[in-house]
């Protein structure tokens, strides 16, 4: 990999942040030896890692008008849903404010009104009911210590149960170590009908757990991925050909 800069430096009451440019992409840690976000100078709407590139397997299933984004990084997600879905209302949620900051200075988050970002503890915005339901549910709570696991536990998959509609899904980016986790596939089986996952081999675990089965057979899925893949700028079918149901 080619030498890096460090661009950007900040810390808070939970660790650094540290912003590194190797003049092709801009990468974003929280630790040493770890790389949260990730975005490519020339196209930074297009996704550069696995995990999040997996979770795109989601537009498949449904086409949303309105996501939520717990835990917003580089905001390299929320970038590429603005990007490929036309009128997509997002909301992120974000605890800590500097990482709120990169992301708008240093990622190339977009501005826009359909896009609403929130300084708040996802566990707390979860549990409020008050919000619109979602057509999709995204959770990407890292930490510079890895996941955070209260994404585990059961009042928190209740919670975003009753944030989502009737046909909503429920999208989850675990590290590898919860691969074998039953006890949170048992869990999900309690709230949503349709449970998939991809192990990405790069130590992540995304689950799709929906709330009505899809339907769809592998042909017709092979081709909405090979629709999506040209307006994602990557090869959706990789991730696809990976989908085990649970």
């Amino acid at each position: 990999m080619p030498e890096t800069r460090l661009i950007f430096y900040t810390k808070d009451d939970l660790g650094e942040m540290k912003v590194h440019e190797d003049g092709q992409y801009r990468l974003l840690s929280f630790a040493k030896g770890d790389e949260q976000s990730r975005i490519s100078l020339a196209k930074p709407h297009v996704l550069q890692h696995e995990y999040s590139q997996t979770m795109m397997l989601s537009l498949l299933f449904n086409t949303p008008k309105r996501l939520t984004l717990l835990g917003v990084g580089g905001g390299c997600l929320i970038s590429c849903m603005h990007a490929a879905v036309a009128g997509i209302h997002i909301t992120g949620i974000e605890l800590r404010p500097q990482v709120i900051h990169i992301a708008k200075t240093y990622f190339n988050m977009p501005s826009s009104k359909r896009i609403s970002i929130i300084e708040q503890d996802a566990k707390a915005y979860i549990a409020d009911f008050t919000h619109k339901k979602v057509d999709l549910l995204f959770t990407d709570l890292y930490h510079a210590h890895g996941m955070d696991k209260g994404v585990l536990r059961e009042k928190f998959i209740e919670n975003c149960d009753r944030q989502l509609k009737p046909n909503g899904w429920l999208v989850i980016n675990c590290w590898e170590e919860e691969y074998n986790y039953l006890d949170l596939v048992e869990l999900l089986r309690t709230y949503f009908i349709d449970i998939r996952s991809v192990n990405t081999g790069a130590g992540n675990w995304v689950i799709f757990a929906g709330k009505l089965m899809d339907h769809q057979n592998a042909k017709q899925l092979k081709q909405e991925a090979q629709k999506l893949s040209n307006t994602l700028g990557f090869p959706l079918t990789k991730w696809l050909n990976r989908l085990e149901s649970l």
